[in-house]
């Protein structure tokens, strides 16, 4: 049989971050995690974590047992993520580095913003560092996928993720992005700009994930897609499916019906050689190709993503809705159900253009400090690219890369003051985690954390400031996240047009912010921004939190929906025991 298959696997946790300690940019971070112990079932036995980043981690040891008896599967793990398992599980790290160094290690952006909502510059330093992170497993690959977190792409990213390699990539997509032109180009090797792209089956993918079909219906499903034509023609063609390594997890049986699946491939000839493979074999001519094959240009729709609200789609294509608030397509605010009750997704509105406005507001301080500090020009991105190698320390030591003060701040021209500025940037990038937007409702500990950490990153710009002209600028930005209440007025969200007519009231609104814990009366965010403040803000800085009832500044925050099969010890909310 000509059919190959493929499935790549996508790792990522955004930590449990409540509070950054204080550092001189020097060193990687130091924080403190959410306490609130969970357990999950994996093959009938339990896993407990100390949170659910934890019990995540935890299990990545189970998943690396069983992977590594495969072949033809392509992993990415989030810089971040990488990073946590190294800290907290060594061996599961290990197994796991040996494991992409097997398969086809596949390069993706740290932190895991949507990474064409962030301006050109952030872009740009992301790619670079994320090519430079996966230096040691991907050495001698002339072929590397890339993913983009929760596969938002635009041709601009693209391109911009292009320049910051010579390698030739592979986008790996869903189906629903891709905009195909010729009836051949599917499943077979398709040109993206100067990359090539392949589109996940999204009904097989989320019928695995979501365990709507067993193990014959997998195995049936993904035989379905034969192609006769290049079957007679002896053309080999790729069935691709894609999942997040947590679908593994998703019930004790998860793991061995991925294997039975896999096998079921197998019994009925069907080899398993990753994307990249498959395109590195169409272009080497180890596989045949179709005539004018791997010169198919295809457009890939932007903004499209494969993990978006599909039942608000207008064209059959996703979008990037479920993280801007508002159908894409006609601007329009909608609700979605939390729990039996429908929300108005409008606070993604406002989160979603707050964080941009901080986002623009440390990169204007951080470009200003290190101008003053005599870093300009082109040694500023280089700067802030390198300081990733302190930032993920651990990571670059461990496979012995330069991650040295000297080397970092050679750009700089060794002025330690930028060690502070490039700390303070890196906070930001980390607070633009995608994962807040995804889920529906607002009081989750993803949001807490994102918070938290840009909290963080403003307070420390304004004591580097502080007397300043600039202070003023993160004084007013940090208030901005103290009064995200207000947001509704002060931009007046409820002249946006809505789907249903009521999404964009202030009643709607200040539901959709109400708190998920007992214990505040305070939003998230303002519950997260409070939360730092009380500990950091001191002297002047102190009046900013006066007003606040610093008793409601706590880490507790409502539960995720999506984790609900977890066994949570406290089960009402996501609790942090102090």
């Amino acid at each position: 049989m000509q059919m190959k298959y493929a499935h790549h696997f996508h790792a990522y946790q955004p930590g449990d971050i409540v509070y950054i300690k204080d550092g001189d940019g020097s060193k990687p971070l130091d924080y403190e995690e959410r306490k609130s112990p969970v357990a999950i079932k994996i093959r009938g036995e339990e896993v407990k974590g100390e949170n659910w980043t934890r019990a995540m981690l935890y299990s990545y040891e189970h998943i690396s047992e069983v992977l590594s008896r495969m072949n033809g599967v392509s992993i990415d793990v989030e810089p971040f993520t990488f990073l946590m398992l190294l800290s907290y599980h060594r061996k599961a790290f290990e197994d796991a580095v040996e494991l992409m160094r097997v398969f086809d290690a596949v390069p993706t952006v740290p932190f895991h913003p949507i990474l064409p909502h962030l301006d050109e510059f952030e872009q740009r330093i992301l790619s670079r560092v994320s090519f430079d992170f996966y230096t040691p497993l991907t050495e001698g690959k002339g072929v590397l996928g890339y993913w983009l977190p929760e596969a938002v792409i635009t041709r601009v990213s693209a391109s911009i993720i292009e320049s910051s390699t010579d390698r030739k990539l592979v986008f790996l997509l869903d189906e629903r992005q891709l905009l195909y032109d010729l009836p051949q180009a599917k499943h077979s090797c398709n040109r993206y700009g100067s990359s090539f792209v392949f589109g996940r089956e999204w009904h097989i993918s989320d019928a695995f994930a979501f365990n709507t079909l067993d193990v014959p219906g997998l195995v049936s499903a993904t035989l379905g897609y034969r192609d006769d034509y290049k079957e007679n023609l002896g053309v080999p063609y790729l069935v691709f499916t894609a999942s997040d390594l947590e679908s593994l997890l998703g019930n004790p049986a998860q793991l061995d019906r991925f294997t039975a699946w896999m096998k079921g491939l197998e019994d009925n000839g069907v080899e398993r050689v990753s994307a990249m493979e498959f395109v590195a074999k169409k272009l080497s001519g180890g596989f045949k190709r179709l005539e004018g094959e791997c010169s198919f240009e295809i457009g890939v729709k932007d903004y499209s993503s494969w993990s978006d609200y599909f039942d608000l789609s207008t064209d059959g294509k996703t979008s990037d809705s479920r993280w801007l608030g508002y159908r894409r397509a006609d601007g329009r605010v909608f609700a979605r159900e939390v729990n039996g009750r429908k929300v108005s997704q409008l606070w993604k509105v406002a989160f979603t253009r707050l964080f941009t406005e901080l986002n623009r507001a440390v990169r204007f301080g951080v470009l200003k400090g290190l101008g003053d500090l005599g870093v300009d020009g082109s040694k500023v991105e280089e700067f802030l690219v390198r300081y990733a190698r302190i930032f993920f320390g651990n990571y670059y030591h461990y496979f012995g890369m330069d991650n040295s003060l000297d080397y970092v701040l050679e750009p700089a021209e060794g002025e330690r003051n930028a060690l502070k500025l490039g700390r303070a940037y890196y906070l930001m990038l980390l607070a633009n985690h995608s994962c807040p937007r995804f889920w529906e409702n607002l009081d989750t500990r993803v949001a807490f954390g994102n918070v938290s950490v840009m909290a963080k990153a403003l307070i420390e710009l304004m004591k580097y400031f502080e007397g300043g002209e600039l202070q003023n600028l993160f004084t007013e930005a940090y208030l901005r996240l103290l009064n995200f209440e207000h947001l509704h007025h002060l931009w007046n969200l409820s002249a946006m047009p809505s789907l249903e007519g009521w999404e964009t009231t202030e009643r709607a609104w200040e539901e959709a912010l109400k708190p998920g814990v007992p214990n505040s009366g305070y939003n998230v965010v303002t519950r997260a921004a409070l939360y730092v403040g009380k500990r950091d803000l001191k002297g002047e800085l102190g009046d900013l939190i006066e007003p606040y009832n610093l008793e409601w500044a706590v880490a507790d925050t409502g539960h995720i929906p999506g984790e609900a099969h977890g066994h949570w010890e406290r089960r009402e909310w996501c609790e942090h025991r102090e």
